[in-house]
């Protein structure tokens, strides 16, 4: 069996609501946008900073649904600050054809559409 590693989901230019370094760590992400991309709670991420191109790995933890809420924590958040522009993604190891979950967010981190 030969395994690859594909995109399975990505939020596209979110921004950044807030940075907060004394956090543990990881990424605070609104739960509806969680939702429709397939995101868990405590799944590994990759962040990139459209704004400065930094680029760093993390999990995710779910924020209030309908919060718009994209919350950078720990060491991250000397990385990217509030109003920076952001791609979240996430990937599956597997040996099967993956259909990736794509979104486009406004402003405001509300959903657009799908990509």
């Amino acid at each position: 069996m030969r395994l690859v590693n594909l995109l399975k989901s990505k939020i596209h230019r979110a921004t950044v609501t807030d940075a907060n370094v004394d956090y543990v760590g990881s990424i605070g992400v609104d739960q509806e946008l969680m939702d429709r991309v397939g995101l868990l709670p405590g799944e590994k991420v990759h962040v990139w900073d459209i704004t400065n191109g930094e680029r760093f790995e993390t999990y995710v933890m779910a924020e209030e649904k309908g919060s718009g809420a994209i919350v950078i924590n720990g060491a991250a958040a000397h990385r990217v600050h509030p109003d920076d522009l952001v791609i979240v993604a996430a990937f599956v190891l597997t040996d099967e054809p993956e259909i990736p979950k794509q979104i486009l967010v406004d402003e405001k981190n509300r959903y657009v559409r799908n990509l």
